[in-house]
């Protein structure tokens, strides 16, 4: 419509105003008043460069897994990694690293969802049971058992945990990328999700020589099923000899209604003749449960009850 105007309609041109004083009048003729110089064309705008965002100045990334922390967290909350080396993105002066454990003390810090400390609990000696009834850090959490895990120490910077058949276990978290065996019958957890792997094991021909009724179960390995109490699972899914990815929204068994399950939370692999457990990174871990005793070293991560506990040697 503008184009179609501008071929009708002549757009009248600005009167040029001399500002300067007028000239002398002659006497007989008035002499013509000076053209004003052609206008320069108006110098280019140029787009100054958007702002680069910096890094929110309260930014720690962690060195292991990447994941962004505040300053006040002295742990990574994704991977447990100790970040008093790791220097904030700021230049904000970096947070004080707490004071290492005394000689032979072995020290457990409960953990927020973000990493950062809700208490601490001593053992002296490195040796002690904890449980609902030992009271402070341990006494709201009604998951856990009056008396639910023992510690000793077993070296300098180990110790061994033990599950004092407490009824929802102890649970070791993974570290990120790294495969560790997961054995018949031992139990793992995603979120809120607890899961039993059952091997598949040939059953031999009864004497009566009759076969067995039952799906073929050539290229697979077992199957993975949901606990559902004490010695009660439910839903299964079976696990080929491919392996097979868990999450929340990618991969080949989905639990799309536990929100503390990642996108893509972990997988299992065979490797002939073990199946392994690989945590993918995920937000809030992979744990797995201690059958009876296992080592525990600085910076290992316990999920006890519904805590979670770091520890330090």
């Amino acid at each position: 419509m503008a184009a179609g105007l501008a071929g009708t309609v002549a757009v009248a041109q600005a009167p040029i105003v001399s500002r300067g004083p007028m000239p002398p009048v002659a006497a007989t003729a008035v002499a013509p008043a000076p053209m004003a110089a052609p206008m320069a064309p108006p110098p280019a705008v140029v787009a100054a460069p958007a702002p680069v965002a910096a890094p929110a100045s309260n930014a720690v990334i962690c060195p292991q897994c990447g994941h962004q922390n505040t300053t006040a967290n002295l742990f990574c909350g994704s991977c447990g990694f100790r970040l008093g080396s790791a220097a904030p993105r700021s230049m904000a002066p970096a947070t004080a690293v707490a004071a290492e454990p005394a000689a032979g003390t072995l020290v457990l810090t409960a953990l927020r969802a973000d990493g950062t400390e809700a208490g601490t609990f001593n053992l002296p000696g490195g040796n002690g049971t904890v449980g609902r009834e030992t009271g402070g850090i341990f006494a709201g959490d009604s998951y856990l058992s009056p008396r639910h895990a023992t510690f000793r120490m077993a070296g300098a910077g180990r110790a061994i945990v033990k599950d004092e058949g407490s009824l929802n276990g102890v649970y070791k978290k993974l570290g990120r990328d790294v495969p560790v065996e997961l054995r018949p019958n031992e139990v793992f957890r995603i979120g809120q999700e607890i899961i039993k792997f059952e091997p598949l094991v040939p059953q031999p021909p009864p004497p009566d020589g009759v076969e067995r009724l039952g799906a073929p179960s050539k290229g697979y390995v077992g199957r993975i099923a949901l606990v559902i109490g004490r010695d009660e699972t439910g839903n299964a899914f079976p696990v080929p000899e491919g392996g097979v990815h868990l999450g929340r929204e990618r991969g080949d068994i989905l639990f799309p209604e536990d929100g503390y399950v990642s996108g893509l939370h972990c997988r299992l692999t065979w490797d002939g003749q073990r199946l392994f457990l690989t945590d993918l990174g995920s937000s809030n871990g992979t744990f797995i449960r201690i059958a009876a005793e296992a080592d525990v070293r600085s910076g290992d991560v316990l999920l006890m009850g519904q805590q979670l506990f770091r520890i330090a040697i």
